[in-house]
């Protein structure tokens, strides 16, 4: 399936999750005939099926559907993408900013495609650190560049909410194919994401 708006919901699904939602929300000692309670199972099972979209999209034919022959083999960057993800340990959100870049090797790509792939990793039960991994791949395997980076930059609810409780810490994770493997190239990538060029 192609990238687009999540709009629908399935219907069994959705009622199947909403009857979960009530039964955990009754077990951690909630009303749930209460007139603020009694429509939120509906609603979580809509958000959950929204926030784990990933799982029936394709990042891989998004990319192919926006590739271009051109000859530019200079780098590529999109830096500062947000993203949303639910860690799957304690499925709490995850957010922060990617940075992508890339080098062609005969084909670019529609820019708006890299953050799409983003947000097909991001709509699934995540670690950060396989997200990395999966946006890396997925444009190593699909564009094949002569290099491709990417950096993640993401606070944790779980570390923020509960358990440590550390409020100010940020993860970053990166990874790095092709070119972006010598230290000058990686360099310069390294700098102009931290850059403000305007």
């Amino acid at each position: 399936m192609l990238y687009k708006n999540f709009e629908e919901y399935n219907i069994d699904v959705t009622e199947e999750v909403k009857e979960k939602f009530e039964s955990i929300i009754e077990n951690l000692g909630e009303d749930v005939k209460r007139e603020g309670i009694v429509k939120t199972p509906e609603r979580a099972a809509k958000a959950m099926q929204f926030l784990t979209q990933g799982y029936h999209q394709d990042p891989a034919d998004i990319l192919k559907g926006a590739m271009f022959k051109e000859d530019y083999d200079d780098m590529v960057i999109v830096k500062d993408i947000e993203l949303y993800s639910l860690c799957e340990h304690h499925m709490l959100p995850f957010f922060g900013k990617a940075h992508i870049a890339y080098i062609p090797n005969g084909h670019i790509v529609g820019l708006s495609k890299l953050p799409r792939i983003v947000d097909v990793f991001a709509r699934r039960l995540q670690v950060q650190e396989r997200l990395t991994h999966d946006i890396l791949e997925c444009i190593n395997n699909t564009l094949k560049p002569k290099g491709v980076a990417v950096v993640i930059e993401a606070s944790h609810m779980c570390m923020m909410m509960r358990g440590v409780q550390k409020q100010n810490s940020v993860t970053t994770t990166s990874g790095f194919r092709g070119q972006f493997e010598k230290i000058e190239t990686r360099t310069e990538f390294l700098r102009l994401i931290t850059a403000d060029l305007g």
